[in-house]
């Protein structure tokens, strides 16, 4: 095909129970887009840009989902790894393939490595666009005009997804992988601190009321669910005293006067994964 026009392709989800039943269904397909602009074949570029284009990738995709009205794909670093690796195979052999060496597939791959899934779903592009930011946005926008390939971007059976950048040593040729799961929720759950009021009790106490809210967060298939808070607090930067796990939103308490407190709420879901702390400094 010409130089510089996006091939795109992609591998639909399969079944765990069923993978070796189901057909592999390989769509090539040229879209109409001319590239930011030819590229030396020993082009290279740093890690950060090219992590940076990954991330803009995500930024794309999730955007085009929720426009459709879906929930974003959370990233995952093992398919940010797993998908850098299979464009980095595809650049270094330059080769346009969804297997590698021996038939090994990004389904084997994820099983190779302990990955729990239960669905998958892999598209990869290539592209001679120079600047890594315009390579991302022809890599998306060509997948976005194959309803193979929309498909999967636009899928409600993923809530995982990581993306890889790859440039070929000898062609300059951007290869990118995108790998989609449908897998265990390892999200945290959020919380946030709503509000504190105080009421001076006399020159020595004050009563202090902590308000706070938080949920699971949201993914687009299989949220594990909101379980409870753990909500801590300590004075004058000492020791974090553990008031518990609870399902409460508030607690009232009569603390001294004249200290700096410190209050802090995290949330976990069901299947065990804690958010980040939520902190707020006190002084009654």
């Amino acid at each position: 095909m010409p130089r510089g026009l996006p091939w795109r392709d992609h591998r639909p989800m399969r079944s765990l129970a069923r993978r070796s039943l189901l057909p592999v269904l390989v769509l090539a397909l040229v879209a109409g887009l001319a590239p930011a602009g030819a590229v030396a074949a020993e082009d290279t570029v740093s890690t950060g840009a090219v992590t940076a284009a990954e991330r803009g990738v995500l930024d794309l995709t999730n955007s085009r989902r929720t426009a459709a009205g879906l929930v974003k794909l959370r990233a995952d670093a093992r398919l940010f790894a797993l998908a850098r690796e299979r464009a980095e195979y595809m650049a270094a052999t330059d080769t346009f393939s969804h297997t590698q060496a021996g038939g090994v597939s990004v389904f084997d791959l994820m099983t190779q490595q302990g990955i729990k899934w239960y669905g998958g779903g892999e598209i990869i592009a290539w592209n001679t666009a120079a600047a890594l930011d315009y390579s991302a946005a022809f890599a998306v926008k060509a997948w976005m005009e194959s309803s193979g390939h929309r498909a999967i971007v636009l899928s409600s059976g993923y809530n995982y997804v990581g993306f890889g950048l790859a440039i070929s040593p000898t062609t300059g040729k951007r290869y990118w992988a995108g790998v989609y799961l449908k897998g265990p929720d390892r999200t945290g759950a959020w919380a946030k601190i709503r509000s504190v009021s105080k009421t001076n009790l006399s020159g020595r106490y004050a009563r202090v009321t902590i308000r706070w809210t938080g949920n699971d967060t949201r993914l687009q298939v299989l949220t594990a669910g909101f379980r409870y808070y753990q909500i801590q607090k300590r004075r004058d930067g000492g020791a974090w005293y553990t008031y518990g796990l609870t399902t409460a939103t508030s607690l009232s308490r009569k603390w001294s006067r004249g200290h700096v407190y410190e209050f802090r709420v995290r949330a976990r879901d069901k299947a065990g994964n804690w958010g980040s702390w939520r902190n707020v400094i006190i002084r009654p």
